[in-house]
């Protein structure tokens, strides 16, 4: 019986890289996108893994109606992990309502919202699997970024409150916290900045696949005994 993951996000690097670390473990996917078609990323995983299905599902999650338009699309899933999102580098104080709102609806109402509409999929299966890759600033905050900061604060409440109301059922909820991932969301950095940041990190820098591991571990049956933990992948930043 082919096991569906649905990953929002799955245009982003880590997001890709989740993709690829779930479809050697066997997973089919849900791959979901917004402004970056994926069908090229669909097609390649089809052809590498041709027992399982790729399907490309469009939504945008700015949209009050995002979770919606994404769920009518879903048939099926034992796993769903929440790679999307974008951040916002602005003093609160400059801070426009329409951007918190946006920044709300892409990484709280929206993957919550999809969670409740998918989930009564879970029943068919013995354990099912919720992951949300938050971030190192929902934990210590960043200034700057007050209000992402604040939005991945709420995933990782929500994960803990979602684990209680649902281990009963055989769902794991967890979380993943990256410190620095080097990915396009951190491309407006110059070279001298990078190696500031860098200096201040034990093991130095992360790369998507080190978050997609982390996934691997949470979502394969290695940590069972494991819901409303954050996984902290920080390379030491933040301990």
């Amino acid at each position: 019986m082919k096991r569906f993951a649905v990953i929002m996000g799955a245009s982003g690097a880590i997001g890709e890289a989740i993709a690829n670390q779930l479809a050697s473990d066997g997973w089919s996917l849900y791959l979901h996108w917004n402004s970056t078609p994926v069908n090229g990323l669909a097609e390649e995983l089809s052809r590498n893994f041709t027992k399982q299905e790729f399907i490309a599902v469009q939504a945008d999650f700015t949209r009050t109606d995002g979770a919606e338009r994404l769920a009518t699309q879903v048939y099926d899933a034992a796993c769903i992990v929440v790679a999307s999102g974008h951040a916002l580098q602005k003093m609160l104080i400059d801070t426009e309502d329409a951007e918190m709102e946006a920044l709300w609806n892409v990484h709280v109402k929206n993957p919550i919202s999809a969670i409740r509409r998918i989930s009564p999929y879970f029943h068919r299966y013995p354990a099912t699997y919720v992951v949300f890759i938050s971030s190192i600033w929902g934990e210590i905050g960043a200034a700057l970024e007050t209000v992402y900061s604040s939005v991945k604060g709420a995933q990782l409440a929500f994960v803990k409150a979602y684990a209680k109301e649902m281990a009963a059922s055989g769902t794991r909820v967890n979380a993943i916290s990256p410190g620095f991932i080097q990915t396009k969301m951190n491309g407006n950095l110059t070279e001298e900045e990078l190696a500031m940041v860098q200096d201040e990190i034990p093991l130095g820098l992360g790369l998507p696949h080190h978050v997609a591991d982390a996934v691997d571990f949470l979502v394969n049956g290695k940590a069972d005994y494991m819901t409303g933990q954050v996984l902290r992948i920080n390379g030491g930043w933040h301990m």
